[in-house]
């Protein structure tokens, strides 16, 4: 299909903004039906008020400096079930399954035979 720009205007702010046929495919080939209603500045302001948007009430985005910006996520101080030292988890332990510190979850996480019997100083 040929996409060509189109004129819309800005249901926030007011002013026309061209939805140029480059957007236009993106948003066919993901399945988007709807065309944008705000213009870029009022969709960027919006999702900042919104904490950085995304799908579903958001949880992150893109921010101005280039970079991967979410929220912070809350951890949960908890002891280790193998080693025994405290560590941080992002989850609410509940007691009925152990839990591990970072070192002891990749040590149970690599399969036997993982790398084809190489150290890690191959890399």
């Amino acid at each position: 299909m040929s996409y060509q720009d189109k004129s819309l205007e800005c249901r926030d702010c007011g002013q026309e903004f061209i939805w140029t046929a480059g957007e236009q495919e993106f948003y066919a080939q993901r399945g988007l039906v709807n065309q944008p209603g705000r213009c870029p500045d009022c969709r960027r302001a919006r999702k900042a008020q919104q904490g950085g948007g995304g799908y579903a009430g958001g949880g992150g985005g893109y921010s101005a400096g280039g970079g991967y910006d979410r929220p912070q996520r809350q951890m949960f101080a908890t002891i280790c079930s193998e080693c025994g030292k405290e560590t941080q988890v992002p989850f609410q332990p509940r007691g009925d399954k152990p839990v591990y510190c970072s070192d002891c979850f990749a040590t149970r996480r690599q399969p036997a035979g993982f790398g084809g019997g190489y150290g890690n100083d191959r890399y």
